[in-house]
Parts: structure tokens; sequence; C-alpha cells
């Protein structure tokens, strides 16, 4: 039997209510509907790697951040500190719940993006907010959930200095395998920092202590 089949829709439903599933998914829409239909909007900044020369950023190459910080939230909420203690099955809940919620975000994502500017733009989209989100993910484990938001920003303003080469996966082609890579450690990162509740900590190191 699948480790989720236990997972009912009723449970799922309860879990996100008390999670701001709500208010993630409202405001995740409106950063995707904000960045089809307006993303293409120039920002004007100065870039260290040019010189000072001012450079244009399109709001959609930073837009996926709001997403990710958001998605982040989702840990959150008044029954977040039971959640990191609870047995199996609340953390089986937690992540069909993350997994669902952010699937689902980045499914609309995809589509608002693509069906505006193509596919290729959508995929960028996607692939950025699952960098940011395994940024966020370690930034609340490391920084504390009020600053999920720290590490992800601190890499856009590299991103904004120095853009429009190799290590700029907001202007990279979609199949760029570098990004791809970096999208998979930051997630990476992000989950095994989130999985790394005190209490699991705690249990690990005394097992190491207690191994012969």
């Amino acid at each position: 039997m699948n480790r989720f089949s236990r997972t009912s829709g009723a449970d799922l439903f309860r879990y996100a209510r008390v999670h701001r599933g709500a208010a993630v998914l409202t405001g995740t829409t409106v950063v995707a509907l904000l960045s089809a239909l307006f993303g293409g909007t120039t920002i004007a900044l100065p870039s260290i790697g040019s010189g000072g020369v001012t450079t244009g950023v399109p709001y959609r190459h930073e837009l996926p951040l709001l997403s990710a910080v958001f998605l982040s939230a989702a840990l959150d909420g008044a029954m977040s500190a039971h959640d990191a203690m609870g047995a199996s099955t609340m953390h089986r809940l937690r992540v069909a719940y993350c997994v669902a919620i952010t699937a689902t975000v980045c499914a609309f994502s995809f589509g608002a993006e693509a069906f505006v500017n193509g596919l290729g733009s959508g995929t960028v989209f996607v692939r950025s907010t699952l960098i940011w989100l395994g940024l966020a993910l370690l930034s609340a484990r490391v920084l504390g959930q009020q600053l999920g938001w720290a590490i992800p920003l601190t890499s856009v303003l590299f991103l904004v200095w120095f853009p429009h080469d190799w290590w700029d996966w907001t202007a990279n082609p979609p199949g760029d395998l570098f990004s791809w890579a970096a999208a998979a450690i930051a997630l990476g990162l992000g989950v095994t920092a989130t999985a790394a509740t005190p209490w699991r900590r705690k249990t690990f190191l005394r097992r190491a202590r207690d191994a012969p």
C-alpha cells in the first residue's frame, strides 16, 4: 500500500485550513497572473557587473521568488510546532500537503505563463520557483520561519548585479542543465533542512551515541 493512500481528501483539506493553504494559493495565483500579463515590463537597475551601467530586468525574472516565499509559508501556522513533533501519520500528511500545494502552484503558474508567453517562459518560471522554494525552505530552517525570504532575496541581488551570465537561472533557456541542477540541489537542501526537525535531530544524535 502506498504510504500516502491513507491520507484522505478531508484530512488534507483540514490540514490546509490551519496551514494557510487558501492564502498561499491566492497569493501565488496573483503572482502568476501578474507575471503572465505584465512580466515583460523592465525594471531599470544598476549592475555592478557592467561597470554601473543601468540594465533592464523583466519583472517575470524575479516574480517566482514571491511564489516560492508564499509556498514556504505553507509550512507555518498555528500547528507548525506540533507538526514537527508529530507521529509518522502527521508527517505523511505534511508531505502530502506540501507536494499537493507545490504541484498545484507550479501547474497553474506554468499554464498561465505558457498561455500568454509560450512554453519556454512557463518552464523557466517553474524552474525559478523551485530554486527559490528550496532556498526559502533553507532560510526558514536556518534563520526562522519569518525570515524565509532572506536567502532568496540575497540570491536576487546577486542575479541583478551580475545578470545574463551562465549562473543566471532566470534568463537561461528552458533546457539549461546548470539551471536544472541548481533547482535539484536547492530543492534537495530545502527539503532536507525542513525534514531535520529538532525532534529528528535529537533522535539521530541519540542513536549515534548509542551505536556500538
